[in-house]
C-alpha cells in the first residue's frame, strides 16, 4: 500500500505540505492543469527550490495580485507565513513581517454573522466552485471533509454556525489552492494512506483581526485535539488551521514509522520561516507490506493460541454506506484484526448499523481515533473477548503467471486449510489479462499435495 509518513517537527501549513508533495513528484504542469479546472480567477503558483538550514527543499506560495506578493523576485525566503494573517510580537522578528499581507485575516477565516456581500465565501460557496470541477471524485470528498473540519473548529471557536463562518475572498482562493492542490497531488501519486508523528505548533502569541492570540491559535488547537502535538523551543507560529485541518482530516498518528514501511523517497516542503531549525516539513514516501508469519513449517510451532483481545463498537444512523465502507477498510489497514458491520434497529425504529472493531490492545487507542475522525459516531464502547485461533503461516506456490501467496492454517501440527491471498490474485490476472478464479484455482491445486 503507498503510504507517506510526515515529520512535522517545524509544524505544517497547507502550502508546506504541497511543496512536500512536489518535492516527491508531483509535476507542477499536472498541477496547474488541474486547479485550473477550479476556475479561480488569476493567480501565479510560485514554485521553487529553497535552501533551509542546509537542506534543500521545495518552497509553494500562490500569488494573487502584486499587492499580494509574497516572494519577490530573487528572494529565496519568505518572510510571514502566506496561510495566515497573524503577526509575530514580543519582537518576534517583526522587521522580517510583511505587514500589508493578510494582516487582517485569520487563516483566511473570520466572523461574519451579517448578511454575506461580495470578497467572502463560506463552506457552501467554496463546495459551490469545487462539485462542478472535473476532478476525481476522490478528491472532491476529501476537500469537503477537510474544508468542513476547517469551518467546524472556527465555528466551535467563536460560537457561531458553520454557515456563519466565511473565508475571505482572498485567503480563499488560497486555502483552496493550497487544500485541493495538496489533495490532487496525493491522489496523483498514488498515495493510499497517511501517518503523522506528533506535530510542532510553536508557542507565544500572534497579533491578527481579533486582537493577541496564543500559539496555536485556537483553531488550530482545536483541530489537533486528537493527534499529538507539542509546542516546541520556537516562539513562532509553525503550524497553520489549514494544515491542522488536513492532517486531521486524513492523517492517523503513529509515535514512530509505521511497521512494515519500505521507505523509496524522502521529501522536503519548505516553511517561510528562517529558524535555527531547518523550517521544512519532512515527508516518506514508500509501500506498507503487511507483516506475515514467517515461521518455519515445523511441528512445533502449529499449536491454536489463545489471546486477549478488544472489541471495539459504536451505534450509527446518520452515516452514508459509502464512508462506512471506506471507515472498515481503513480500519483493517490500520491493523484491526477483524471489522464488520451488523443492520440494527435503534430507538423510535431508526435503521442503523453498529460498527465493530477486532484489535489487540494496544492498537485499541489508534483505531478509536480512526472511528471517531471517519464517522458520526459520538461515543464507543469497548469490552474484551477470549479467541482462540488457528496456528497459521504464509507460504508461496508456483502458478503458470507468478507466485501466490497462501494463508496456511494448522490444526494439531497438520495443515488443515489453505487460501490464496486474493489482492496477489488480482493484480496476476490484471496483468495477464485472465480470470481471476483460474489463477486462484492453480493456486489451490498447487497446494493440494500438502493438504493431502
Amino acid at each position: 500500500m503507498k503510504t507517506i509518513f510526515l515529520e512535522p517537527f517545524s509544524g505544517i501549513s497547507g502550502n508546506m505540505l504541497l511543496g512536500t508533495l512536489l518535492d516527491l513528484g508531483m509535476p507542477i504542469a499536472v498541477l496547474q492543469s488541474e486547479l485550473a479546472k477550479l476556475n479561480l480567477g488569476e493567480y501565479e503558483l510560485i514554485y521553487q527550490p529553497v535552501n533551509k538550514c542546509g537542506i534543500r527543499a521545495t518552497y509553494f506560495d500562490v500569488n494573487l495580485s502584486d499587492e499580494h506578493k509574497h516572494l519577490p523576485e530573487g528572494h529565496e525566503h519568505l518572510s510571514a507565513e502566506h496561510e495566515h494573517g497573524h503577526e509575530p510580537v514580543n519582537g518576534q522578528d517583526a522587521e522580517s513581517v510583511h505587514e500589508h499581507l493578510h494582516e487582517h485575516l485569520h487563516e483566511h477565516l473570520h466572523e461574519h454573522v451579517h448578511e454575506h456581500h461580495h470578497g467572502h465565501r463560506n463552506y457552501a460557496d467554496i463546495m459551490s466552485l469545487i462539485e462542478p470541477a472535473d476532478l476525481k471524485p476522490a478528491v472532491k470528498e476529501r476537500a469537503s471533509r477537510v474544508l468542513l473540519k476547517l469551518a467546524e473548529a472556527e465555528s466551535k471557536v467563536h460560537g457561531i454556525p458553520v454557515s456563519e463562518i466565511h473565508f475571505h475572498e482572498v485567503g480563499a482562493i488560497d486555502t483552496i489552492i493550497d487544500i485541493v492542490g495538496s489533495l490532487i497531488a496525493l491522489d496523483y501519486l498514488g498515495i493510499e494512506q497517511i501517518y503523522t508523528t506528533a506535530v510542532a505548533t510553536g508557542s507565544g502569541f500572534v497579533k491578527c483581526a481579533h486582537g493577541l492570540m496564543p500559539v496555536p491559535a485556537p483553531a488550530t488547537a482545536e483541530l489537533l485535539r486528537k493527534l499529538p502535538h507539542y509546542q516546541g523551543q520556537m516562539v513562532k507560529e509553525l503550524t497553520t488551521p489549514t494544515g491542522a485541518a488536513l492532517l486531521a482530516a486524513l492523517a492517523v498518528p503513529v509515535k514512530d514509522v509505521p511497521s512494515g514501511l519500505t521507505i523509496q523517497k524522502i521529501g522536503y516542503g519548505a516553511g517561510s520561516w528562517d529558524l535555527e531549525q531547518p523550517n521544512v516539513l519532512r515527508a516518506n514516501l514508500g509501500e506498507v507490506v503487511p507483516v506475515k508469519n514467517s515461521a518455519k513449517e515445523t511441528a512445533g510451532e502449529e499449536e491454536a493460541q489463545n489471546s486477549s483481545l478488544l472489541v471495539l463498537e459504536a451505534n450509527i444512523d446518520d452515516q452514508s454506506p459509502e464512508i462506512l465502507a471506506y471507515t472498515l477498510e481503513k480500519l483493517l489497514q490500520q491493523g484491526a484484526l477483524d471489522a464488520w458491520l451488523t443492520p440494527v434497529i435503534m430507538k423510535k425504529g431508526r435503521a442503523a448499523h453498529t460498527l465493530s472493531v477486532l484489535t489487540r490492545p494496544e492498537l485499541a487507542e489508534q483505531l478509536e481515533q480512526v472511528v471517531f475522525a471517519e464517522t458520526s459516531t459520538l461515543g464507543i464502547r469497548t469490552y474484551q473477548v477470549k479467541r482462540k485461533a488457528l496456528a497459521r503461516k504464509y507460504l508461496q506456490v508456483k502458478t503458470g503467471w507468478g507466485l501466490v501467496t497462501m494463508k496456511c492454517a494448522y490444526m494439531n501440527g497438520r495443515m488443515i486449510h489453505a487460501a490464496p491471498e486474493f489482492e496477489e490474485c488480482k493484480k496476476l490476472a490484471l496483468t495477464h489479462n485472465i480470470p481471476l478464479q483460474l489463477i486462484m484455482d492453480e493456486a489451490q491445486k498447487a497446494m493440494s499435495g500438502r493438504l493431502s
